[in-house]
This record gives structure tokens, C-alpha cells and sequence, in this order.
């Protein structure tokens, strides 16, 4: 079974904590950081996600792309991430694909219940998306704990300095 994630993007963000403060300061940022987020959760899940903002923030044509593998839908003018997301979820939706569509917007979650979708609030992906944040934080630590060791002795200082080079953080 195929599972997708619909993600109303403005709802989440004005729902949860950390993106509703970085959207008060800069909107572009609690986008990326909402993606961010979600192709963490993909990666872990393997749901496919597709996040939708509407046109009332961001005016034009429909555009579509890729960011960290997330599918993104800024929605054309006049229509609403609702409606783009009602329309996903009767495309998508068969036999073999189970379609669910994070938002708090207590309507949309009755309309696209109807077309056979599940719903998840936001707080519902919060919270899921928390536990997955904190489940590849173990992995990584255990990862990290099995790497090799270096065949030349380094002081704890040396190992430090190498690290952040690794890392770009000079």
C-alpha cells in the first residue's frame, strides 16, 4: 500500500509553534523550515508529501517543484490550497494508495473524509513529526558511536576542529 501526505501549508504553519513565530518574522523561512521538517518525516515514513500554499500569500500562475524530494503546489490565483487538495485526494485516492491530509481546517477534514481520504490535525503531524525527529536523532547517535576509530591518535580538541571542518562550520 502506497501512502501520501497532503499538507495544507499555511494551516500547519499557523498551527504550529516554532512556524507560526517565524512566519510573524519571515514567511519565506517557515516555508522552507515546514519542508525541512517534512522531508524528514518522508524519509522516515515513506510516505510521499506534497505540500500545498495557496494563492492568497503568493499571486500568479500555479507552480510546481521539488525541494528535499517534497512535492510543493503554490496553487494559481483563485483557487484555494482546499480546493487543490480536495482535487489531489479524488486523483490519488484507489485501491492501492491510501491518501491522508494533514490540516485543522475542520471543513476541509469533512470534505476529503468524503472522498475517502484520512485526516490528520495538525497537532496529529506535530506530534508525529517530533517522534520521527527524535527517532533519527537515536539512529544517528548510534551511528555515530559505531564509526570507525582513527588509526592516528588525535586529542579530544584536534577530533573537535576536524568535525567542524567536516561539517563546514570553520
Amino acid at each position: 500500500m502506497r501512502n501520501i501526505l497532503l499538507v495544507d501549508g499555511y494551516n500547519i504553519i499557523g498551527a504550529w509553534p516554532e512556524l507560526k513565530v517565524l512566519k510573524d518574522r519571515d514567511l519565506s523561512a517557515a516555508r522552507d523550515r515546514l519542508i525541512e521538517i517534512l522531508a524528514e518525516y518522508k524519509a522516515y515514513t515513506g510516505y510521499q508529501v506534497i505540500v500545498v500554499f495557496d494563492a492568497y500569500f503568493v499571486q500568479g500562475l500555479e507552480r510546481k517543484y521539488k525541494n528535499y524530494n517534497i512535492d510543493v503546489i503554490y496553487t494559481k490565483e483563485n483557487e484555494t490550497a482546499d480546493e487543490r487538495i480536495e482535487k489531489l485526494a479524488i486523483e490519488l485516492s484507489n485501491i492501492q494508495t491510501q491518501v491522508h491530509v494533514a490540516t485543522s481546517d475542520f471543513t476541509e477534514q469533512w470534505a476529503i473524509f468524503g472522498q475517502g481520504a484520512l485526516r490528520k490535525s495538525a497537532r496529529e503531524l506535530l506530534h508525529e513529526s517530533k517522534y520521527v525527529s527524535r527517532e533519527v536523532e537515536k539512529k544517528v547517535k548510534i551511528q555515530s558511536k559505531a564509526k570507525p576509530t582513527s588509526k592516528i591518535p588525535l586529542t579530544k580538541e584536534v577530533e573537535e576542529k576536524f568535525e567542524k571542518w567536516r561539517r563546514g562550520q570553520f
